[in-house]
């Protein structure tokens, strides 16, 4: 079976470290309404050139690798998603697995 990747949505919060090429702060929130934050390189989330005097939020997005699709008791369609592949991502609370609405979900 291939590895399916989409992409999450995030918002880029703030501004965390200044090691090139600079490292952000980005959130989420799952299918129950869960916030999580991870930090990782610019790069990683957006093309833009961010830095420590920029406008936060930014929209961005996060690789997700696609663990399994299902409709929940209340009819939603949910997505199981690891960061940690492809990148080896954890949030701030060393979470790497996050139930999510699919249709957050892109290509």
């Amino acid at each position: 079976m291939p590895v399916e990747i989409r992409s999450l949505p995030v918002q880029i919060v703030r501004f965390v470290d200044e090691s090139q090429p600079g490292s952000v702060a980005v959130e989420f929130k799952d299918a129950e309404g869960h916030l999580h934050t991870v930090i990782d390189k610019i790069p990683i989330f957006t093309t833009e050139d961010l830095w420590v005097d920029s406008t936060y939020p930014q929209p961005g997005s996060m690789p997700c690798q696609i663990l399994g699709h299902w409709h929940d008791t209340k009819g939603r369609d949910l997505s199981r998603i690891s960061i940690a592949s492809p990148l080896d991502n954890k949030s701030t609370d060393g979470l790497s697995e996050f139930v999510v609405l699919s249709r957050q979900l892109s290509d």
